[in-house]
């Protein structure tokens, strides 16, 4: 089935672009959620007529997706879970937990807006993707920890070891240098 895009969808098109997507994906996503129309003349003259107000529409919302994805970028979350001894979690941390507690960082954001491959099964701190807007996109830092002290312990740990590989990194480039003044 050939539709218009009235907005960008990432992997599948730019506004205004004529794509052809399977008839289910358009009839169960595209159409309903109002991102798309279908190919036909009366739609293309529709698009054309409307194509002004949809793009300002859109760069007003992108406009306000920069302004929250600013405040948003690098912003640090804390889970805290039950896990066995080698660090596999009791459970699971999804996309849903995650946008519940961007929420309750204060920010408005959709479940569908997380984008994880797999739920975090275990320990540990990861970078997941939320997209704000289909051009805006920002990285926030999820720790994955028992309490509130084991997180303190491990970001400590974190900036030891960045500390150490800054050290190792100034000394293998002043190497060259006193070699070369001997």
């Amino acid at each position: 089935m050939e539709v218009i895009l009235l907005e960008r969808i990432e992997k599948l098109g730019q506004m205004g672009d004529t794509v052809k997507v399977k008839p289910g994906f358009a009839r169960n996503y595209l159409l309903p959620q109002k991102k798309a129309l279908r190919n036909t003349k009366a739609n293309q003259a529709r698009f054309e007529a409307e194509r002004v107000h949809l793009e300002a529409a859109n760069l007003k919302r992108r406009e306000e997706a920069e302004k929250v994805a600013a405040t948003m970028d690098g912003h640090n979350l804390l889970m805290i879970r039950q896990a066995g001894e080698g660090g596999m979690l009791y459970g699971s941390v999804s996309g849903r937990d995650l946008a519940d507690a961007i929420r309750e960082a204060g920010f408005t954001v959709e479940r569908r807006q997380v984008h994880l491959d797999t739920p975090i099964k275990s320990l540990g701190a990861y970078a997941v993707r939320v997209s704000l807007h289909p051009e805006v996109a920002v990285t926030i830092n999820v720790t994955v920890a028992r309490s509130q002290e084991e997180a303190e312990r491990a970001a400590k740990a974190a900036i030891v070891v960045e500390e150490a590989e800054e050290i190792v990194v100034e000394t293998a480039e002043a190497a060259p240098e006193a070699a070369a003044e001997d």
